[in-house]
């Protein structure tokens, strides 16, 4: 709670200083605008995705964009549908309809908020590079296969259509960055579509658009164990998913504006703004990279006022135009996904010069990543399973540092037969390098004292504290005493709380 003040703070005086002046109004207005127009294809792309009507990415779009403008911990970041949520929700679309979907969008608001308040945001640190950069270049991969049924048994017209909404997408930029170029594609190729009558694929055969105001609705599922253990499974990927997405745009927002953000009031935001977008009949969605990035670097927008207006034009488009976007040609739209999922791919994760220099580690977890997503198409099991495999790849490689050396007698008798061996122990002690350290000793050969030198170690377990008892007591039944010295603190603190606990003696 200590960090909201300064961020409510920070906030309320950014969106009075753009208020009071209307230079800095104008770039907030404007850059809701442009977001509103770039935001309605890739609405009714991922709508398509999901397998439910325009309309429900429209509205999810609309509320999450406006809901957020008020919860959300990071100014001036997006959030609508998404293809992220998209992927994860259309299973259960297929299988079980609309209202199903809208009452696992509420569960996954409600589990948003429920790991925000107790510090999942936290937990982001413990995310990989490798798995971050897997994780876009899966949602680029499954993005770009989500298209490919829209090019298969079409007119011969449509392959021509995507050809020349790519160029407009792809060249437009390097003339003009005024007017978003995926929105000139669609206007160009839809008026093309108008004024020549041509027969092809439009947004209307996919769903009846939205002609009213989105309104309160309660989903029609039976309140029972049966119903929650369908949608639990889903709202927990779609609110795990939701939660990295949005936190990974979060960052880059920060690193971008060089200002911070508050990690859990974004998490919380998140939640509550998909308990507000399920009510209203909406998919849900979580922060969205692109769209950010049109805000905040090519717009120039600081504050909540352009999130909060982006929501409110795309509204007004949608309904008070609503008969001229169901002329849109699916082709236009096919072009603009196509363009966001090679935008999105990270390209240099994959090239040759990269590859060389990466370790073979970072690129096994990264293609781990991409390949549980793009097999289970859930892009939570992708990121759980990539940092599983990071972190025993790092297990792995961190157990092969710690090192025993005998480094000489500390003592010998009156016969100057040696009775005190001293042992050297180097690295970090941990469940996966401690096992092997009870075979570096010489049991049957040392002295009658052993010194156990672990100034140079650390002990992080109960694993390491057990191998060290029982080193301990395998020279005890042979009559010979151990020492163990040069522990740090922390490592002297759980070595005398867990000593002679965990091993029984012989």
């Amino acid at each position: 709670m200590g960090t909201s003040a300064p961020v409510s703070a920070s906030t309320e005086g950014s969106v009075l200083s753009a208020l009071r002046s209307p230079k800095l109004l104008r770039t907030e207005v404007l850059a809701g605008l442009v977001v509103a127009l770039a935001l309605i294809p890739e609405a009714i792309s991922f709508s398509i995705i999901a397998g439910v009507d325009p309309r429900v990415g429209l509205f999810a779009s609309f509320t999450m964009a406006v809901t957020i403008a008020f919860t959300g911990g990071r100014r001036a970041m997006i959030s609508a549908a998404t293809g992220a949520v998209a992927l994860v929700i259309a299973p259960l679309v297929r299988e079980h309809g609309l209202d199903y979907l809208i009452a696992t969008v509420i569960l996954a608001g409600v589990i948003q908020i429920t790991l925000s308040l107790i510090g999942v945001a936290k937990l982001m640190r413990f995310v990989p590079r490798s798995v971050m950069v897997g994780f876009v270049n899966a949602l680029a991969i499954l993005i770009f296969s989500a298209q490919v049924p829209h090019l298969v048994g079409v007119p011969w017209l449509v392959y021509p259509m995507v050809a020349v909404a790519l160029l407009i997408i792809v060249l437009l930029p390097k003339l003009t960055t005024m007017v978003p170029a995926p929105l000139v594609a669609i206007v160009l190729l839809t008026a093309v579509t108008a004024a020549f009558v041509l027969k092809v694929p439009d947004v209307g055969d996919e769903g009846e658009l939205p002609s009213s105001l989105p309104t309160l609705l309660i989903p029609h599922v039976p309140f029972t164990l049966h119903t929650l253990g369908i949608i639990a499974p889903y709202a927990l990927a779609m609110a795990l998913v939701g939660l990295l997405e949005s936190l990974m745009t979060a960052k880059l927002v920060d690193d971008i504006t060089d200002s911070h953000s508050d990690k859990t009031r974004e998490g919380w935001g998140q939640g509550v703004a998909n308990i507000v977008t399920g009510f209203f009949g909406g998919m849900g969605g979580c922060a969205m990279i692109g769209q950010t990035m049109i805000n905040v670097k090519a717009s120039g927008a600081r504050t909540r006022i352009s999130t909060f207006l982006a929501g409110v034009f795309l509204l007004i488009l949608v309904v008070g135009l609503g008969d001229v976007v169901a002329l849109i040609p699916m082709a236009a739209l096919v072009a603009v996904m196509i363009m966001v999922s090679v935008g999105t791919f990270d390209w240099h994760s994959i090239s040759p010069k990269t590859l060389r220099r990466m370790p073979i580690a970072e690129t096994t977890v990264m293609l781990v990543t991409v390949a549980v997503t793009v097999a289970t198409h859930n892009l939570a099991y992708g990121v759980i399973i990539g940092v599983l495999t990071a972190l025993v790849l790092f297990a792995h490689r961190v157990a092969h540092l710690t090192e025993v050396d005998k480094i000489g007698d500390a003592d010998t008798d009156r016969d100057g037969n040696i009775d005190t061996r001293v042992y050297q122990v180097r690295g970090e002690l941990f469940f996966a390098s401690s096992n092997d350290l009870i075979y570096q000793f010489d049991y049957a050969g040392d002295p009658d004292t052993v010194i156990i030198d672990m100034s140079e170690a650390h002990i992080w377990d109960a694993s390491t504290v057990a191998t060290l008892d029982a080193i301990t007591n395998k020279y005890a039944a042979k009559g010979k005493r151990v020492e163990i010295i040069g522990l740090n603190e922390n490592s002297e603190e759980r070595h005398g709380r867990l000593s002679g606990h965990l091993v029984a003696a012989h």
